[in-house]
């Protein structure tokens, strides 16, 4: 885990109007800096990639590997990008899909995320075009519809962005991919919201491929996103 401080310098890929336009500046988000600590949710299965030498070396993706791989097909979120239409976690034909669980007044954490994520794409070329990018707010009392659409589409023009109003259904989302949050209040009232931080790549058929930590190298992702669509291509 790389802390806050190490990443400063991310701010400098945040879209402007997420810089300059902090919502709800008393939210803190999960971040080991301050004491609070990006957990991960639950148990991983450990996957032994054994690499050798030569041209038939199995790749070695630097995301986390999950076997088996999670079947998150049937999982769906209303797309606030879309006027609330149901919309599946699963990928178009020969395309990956990118999910991300996170909050819009998310102080660093997020918006850092969102811009490595966008410039691993930028890396791909026009691969990318094979990429959908999503995110869901894990906090859906202030974070509108409109809301949500302009921060995640402030990193991708086409992004979508989920919401709901159903604590069970975010939950159950939530769950099907292994991310955990929490949204508390203190006794002054300021919202703390503690939540994993991982990107998770789904593919067309809807299992989820990779995961990838915060504080992973955008190169790392780019090669990942790579080695994904090749295997895509070829199948």
């Amino acid at each position: 885990m790389i802390d806050r401080d190490s990443r400063s310098a991310d701010r400098d890929e945040w879209p402007e109007s997420v810089v300059s336009t902090r919502p709800y500046p008393r939210i803190v988000a999960s971040n080991s800096s301050r004491g609070i600590v990006v957990g991960v949710a639950v148990a991983l299965t450990a996957v032994l990639l054994v690499s050798g030498c030569g041209e038939d070396a199995p790749y070695v993706p630097a995301g986390i590997v999950r076997t088996p791989a999670p079947d998150v097909s049937s999982v769906n979120l209303p797309e606030a990008s879309a006027g609330g239409a149901p919309f599946t976690f699963r990928a178009e034909p020969g395309k990956l899909f990118i999910l991300y669980f996170g909050y819009t007044a998310c102080p660093d954490i997020c918006p850092t995320t969102m811009a490595d994520l966008r410039t691993a794409l930028r890396q791909i070329g026009d691969s990318a075009d094979r990429v959908d990018v999503g995110m869901v707010t894990i906090d859906p009392l202030r974070d509108t519809d409109e809301l949500i659409t302009a921060y995640v589409q402030a990193f991708f023009p086409a992004g979508h962005a989920f919401r709901t109003d159903d604590p069970e259904a975010l939950r159950a989302a939530a769950d099907a991919f292994g991310a955990g949050y929490e949204v508390t209040f203190d006794d002054q009232g300021v919202e703390e919201v503690i939540h994993t931080a991982f990107l998770y790549a789904i593919d067309d058929s809807g299992h989820l491929r990779l995961m990838w930590p915060f504080g992973i190298e955008s190169e790392d992702i780019a090669r990942d996103l790579n080695a994904l669509l090749e295997e895509q291509t070829n199948a």
